[in-house]
């Protein structure tokens, strides 16, 4: 038959960094692509054990249907872990378990984007935001991500508009792809601003928990919890391939995500949550996230030596924690084409064109240490730097 599609549709592209991994699975090429958690450190024993106790102590109720919300003692150790760690006091009801943050970004412009809506966004941003949000068809106005956070003073312009956006996206610690964290002075400043302008924001934090320098710094959420949806995922933390992220959502929006996300799947799988919750019941997911922090902060700081050893003179970002950094290349070069010679030389990277609303920036690129040992970023990074090298 004839294809048709619907309209929303046309201007949603593919995830660009999915296509760049189907170019980099040759398993000679040296990978800083993907934004992949290690796989070393999925802890597989523990859950297959908490899959058995699951199956051995709830029997058919483990398979049976659930709730739309989320498994209750999941939903209750997240909102205990909040006030452990931040002092945030959370209702469980306030949070929703979504399949990933990836959902929760479905399920947010889905109840709030009408087509043509201005919607502030992080440059670079979240190239998952960027695809999510884009199939309600915003108009996405982009915002200077500098060292400190946003750029208050284009924050200010825009929100200075008759019809200022009403949403604000941002992932405040060590942001995708620059591995950048707003400031505290930053986050207060943003809070004051999404209140006097009654401007909601989405808090994308699936890096947070991955610190291994610097201070300990307060959501945004907590300067302002009824102006920010706070996302969290345990996909960096403890295993990907579950899908289990969450929103701590405000009261007054409650009720329609929770309808939102009938209407889309009934619920998350409910068997996986509890397994999940069985493993968090029996282990320290601190000492796991620890020994995850050891290894990427000595990984981060490899790739740090490498690239002023083998691309002096290229801009790059000092990451407190997370997965990422981000290079800044001469004017001239264009990333993409870089990539395109990288390929050649068996080591791969983002080009960071896709991370903008505005297409013009062609020099910038995310590296990812997060799954590469010491030895293998030293080589990777050499085989770049003859690459810059020869455009330079």
């Amino acid at each position: 038959m004839q294809p048709f599609f619907a309209q929303r549709f046309a201007k949603v592209e593919p995830s660009f960094i999915r296509e760049i991994l189907k170019v980099a699975v040759n398993p000679e090429v040296i990978s800083f692509a993907g934004g992949l958690p290690n796989p070393d450190f999925f802890p597989n024993e523990e859950l297959a054990a908490a899959s058995a106790r699951v199956l051995q102590h709830r029997g058919n109720g483990a398979l049976q249907y659930s709730a739309t919300e989320g498994f209750a003692p999941l939903r209750e150790y997240i909102a205990e872990r909040y006030f452990k760690q931040h002092g945030m006091r959370v209702s469980p009801d306030n949070i929703l378990i979504t399949n990933g943050s990836q959902q929760a970004l479905d399920l947010l412009g889905k109840v709030l984007v009408n087509e043509g809506d201005n919607l502030i966004i992080e440059e670079p941003g979240y190239l998952g935001a960027i695809q999510a949000l884009s199939v309600y068809q915003p108009n996405f106005q982009g915002v200077a991500l500098n060292d400190d956070g946003l750029d208050l003073n284009e924050l200010d312009a825009l929100l200075a508009e008759p019809d200022h956006a009403r949403l604000l996206y941002g992932v405040t610690n060590f942001q995708n792809p620059t591995g950048l964290s707003y400031s505290r002075e930053n986050r207060q400043a943003v809070a004051e601003r999404l209140i006097k302008h009654n401007v909601l924001m989405i808090e994308d934090n699936p890096y947070g928990e991955l610190r291994f320098e610097g201070e300990h710094l307060l959501p945004i959420a907590k300067l302002a919890p009824d102006n920010v949806v706070l996302l969290g995922s345990f996909s960096k933390v403890v295993v990907p391939s579950f899908r289990l992220g969450w929103m701590l959502v405000p009261d007054w929006l409650r009720q329609k995500l929770t309808i939102a996300k009938q209407a889309s799947d009934l619920h998350t799988n409910g068997f996986v949550q509890q397994v999940l919750h069985g493993y968090l019941q029996e282990n320290s997911l601190d000492a796991h996230i620890d020994r995850i922090r050891t290894v990427y902060g000595r990984q981060k700081i490899a790739m740090e030596q490498a690239l002023l050893k083998h691309c002096p003179g290229i801009d790059f970002t000092r990451p407190e924690g997370g997965m990422f950094l981000w290079l800044k290349l001469p004017q001239h070069i264009d990333a993409m084409a870089l990539f395109n010679l990288a390929i050649k030389e068996n080591v791969a990277f983002v080009p960071g064109q896709p991370f903008y609303v505005r297409p013009d920036i062609l020099n910038t690129a995310r590296l990812s240490y997060a799954g590469a040992d010491e030895a293998t970023i030293e080589e990777g990074i050499s085989r770049l730097g003859r690459v810059i090298r020869q455009v330079l």
